[in-house]
């Protein structure tokens, strides 16, 4: 059984979530970060959606410069998954190949050439001012 909660953002800087399941997960199978695909898949009409990275089941980031779906220590100075490191300061992190496999659970996306409808955005205002009460 295949599960991701996507986030899709668009260039105002409004995102909404869903979760997607079973069937209409399976397309997403065997794309990596960077990979621009149909915004159908989704349920949007028209527009493309870019992968911009994602974390699995256990909160272990994707780093689009490890190939493959894999889960590995590396050494790193910055980028993904690292944070406040000092010069010349090296550490051995946990992070998940740039591959979406089963292991996935959050995919992190972004619109292109599209915004969100204005549905889904007023939907996102109301939400967000009823947990601020």
């Amino acid at each position: 059984m295949v599960e991701f909660k996507v986030v899709i953002s668009d260039s105002d800087g409004i995102s909404i979530s869903q979760e997607i399941k079973d069937k209409s997960a399976q397309p997403l199978l065997g794309y990596k970060i960077g990979d621009i695909i149909d915004s159908s898949v989704f349920g949007f009409k028209d527009g493309k959606i870019k992968i911009t990275g994602g974390s699995d089941k256990s909160g272990t980031p994707m780093r689009s410069d490890l190939h493959g779906g894999v889960k590995k220590y590396i050494l790193m100075t910055k980028g993904v998954g690292i944070r406040n490191v000092e010069p010349g300061e090296r550490k051995r992190k946990l992070v998940r190949g740039n591959l979406i496999t089963e292991e996935i659970y959050q995919l992190n996306t972004q619109l292109i050439d599209a915004k969100l409808p204005e549905k889904e955005k007023e939907k996102e205002k109301t939400e967000d001012t009823q947990t601020n009460k």
